[in-house]
C-alpha cells in the first residue's frame, strides 16, 4: 500500500475548520511547516482552490513522498527541504513577509514509524538511527554509545520523564562496554530489564520513555520547537492564523506558554484605560488543548495523544 494511501491526517476537519476563516481569501498562504506525509495538505488544497502552499520538512523521504502526492496541484505548492525553525529565511527566500496560516503537526510522523529501518519504532528490531534529516547530525546509537551516565540520565528525565532513568542509563553504559549498541531490540530488551517487575505490567511497553527521549535528543526536537514558536508567530499577517498538533506534554507546555504571552493583557492590574500597545495581540482559538472526538479515535487510533492549540493574530506585536 503507498505511504499516501494508508496515511490518515489527524483531525483533519478540526485543523481546516480553525484555519479556514484565514485561508479561504484568494491568493492566501499555508505554510505547513512539517509536511510529513502532505495528508492535511492535500486536504487544504482540495479544500480551497485559491490557497498556495509552503510545506516545510527536514525529512527528504517525506518531501519525495509528498511532492509525487501534491503534484497534481502545480505551481500552488512549493516545497522546502528545512527544519521548521528556519520559517523565517524560508519565507524570505520566497519573497513573503507574512502568511495568512500556519500548521505544525509535531513529532514522529507515519512514514517515520512505519519504515523499520528508520529505528523510531520499539516494537520492531531496527538500526538506532531515529534522525528525522538522515543526511545530518548524531544517530540514536551515537548518543548511546558515546554520552556519559550523567547526559544519558538527563535527557531520559527531562525528554522521556522516565523515572527510573539513574537505573536505565547505569545499565546502558554497563552494557556497551560488552558491545556497542547498533539496534533496537537490544536496547528495549536493557530498558525493560531495568525497570522493576510491578511497574512493567502497566502502561504500555516500558522502552516507549526511553524511544521518546532518545528522538528528541537526536532531532533537538524542543530546542527547535522553542525558537520556531516566535519565528512562527512573528510570520502571521494580522488575521492570520496558527494550528499546532502536539502529541506529548514537553511540546504541548512549549506551546501553550508561547500563545499565552501573546494572548495576555501586558497592563497593572486594575488599569482603567489599557493603551493599545498593552492589549494582546493573538486570540485563543481553542479551549485549553482540544483532544481527538470518539469518531476520530475510531478513524485514526494515532491520534490518541493529539493536543491541539490555535490562534488568530490580532495586531503586530508590541
Amino acid at each position: 500500500m503507498a505511504h499516501s494511501e494508508r496515511h490518515v491526517p489527524v483531525m483533519r476537519e478540526r485543523v481546516l475548520a480553525l484555519l479556514a476563516p484565514a485561508i479561504q481569501e484568494p491568493d492566501a498562504v499555508l505554510v505547513d511547516a512539517t509536511l510529513g506525509l502532505g495528508g492535511h495538505a492535500e486536504w487544504a488544497l482540495e479544500r480551497f482552490p485559491h490557497l498556495r502552499l509552503i510545506g516545510i520538512d527536514r525529512d527528504a523521504v517525506a518531501l519525495d513522498l509528498s511532492r509525487a502526492r501534491l503534484a497534481p496541484f502545480g505551481a500552488r505548492v512549493t516545497l522546502v527541504h528545512a527544519v521548521y525553525d528556519e520559517l523565517p529565511s524560508v519565507l524570505s527566500s520566497l519573497g513573503l513577509a507574512m502568511v495568512e496560516g500556519i500548521l505544525f503537526d509535531l513529532g514522529v510522523s507515519s512514514m517515520q514509524l512505519d519504515e523499520a529501518d528508520r529505528g523510531f519504532a520499539y516494537s520492531v528490531d531496527a538500526p538506532l538511527d531515529m534522525r528525522m534529516d538522515q543526511g545530518a547530525g548524531l544517530t540514536a546509537a551515537d548518543v548511546l554509545n558515546t554520552y556519559d551516565t550523567a547526559a544519558l540520565i538527563r535527557i531520559l528525565r527531562d525528554f522521556g520523564e522516565e523515572r527510573f532513568a539513574p537505573r536505565i542509563a547505569a545499565r546502558i553504559v554497563r552494557e556497551r562496554e560488552i558491545a556497542p549498541f547498533t539496534n533496537s531490540a537490544r536496547l528495549v530488551e536493557i530498558v525493560r530489564d531495568s525497570i522493576p517487575a510491578a511497574t512493567r505490567r502497566t502502561g504500555g511497553n516500558p522502552a516507549k520513555r526511553t524511544f521518546q527521549a532518545l528522538r528528541i535528543e537526536v532531532n533537538a526536537e524542543l530546542a527547535v520547537l522553542e525558537r520556531a514558536m516566535p519565528a512562527a508567530l512573528d510570520s502571521l499577517a494580522v488575521g492570520g492564523r496558527i494550528v499546532v498538533m502536539a502529541y506529548q506534554s514537553l511540546e504541548d507546555r512549549i506551546v501553550k506558554h508561547a500563545l499565552a504571552e501573546g494572548s495576555r493583557v501586558r497592563a497593572p492590574h486594575g488599569l482603567p484605560i489599557i493603551p493599545d500597545s498593552m492589549q494582546p495581540w493573538l486570540r485563543l482559538l481553542t479551549r485549553g488543548a482540544e483532544k481527538p472526538t470518539d469518531e476520530e479515535l475510531a478513524e485514526n487510533p494515532r491520534s490518541a495523544s493529539v493536543r491541539v492549540r490555535a490562534a488568530e493574530r490580532l495586531a503586530v506585536a508590541a
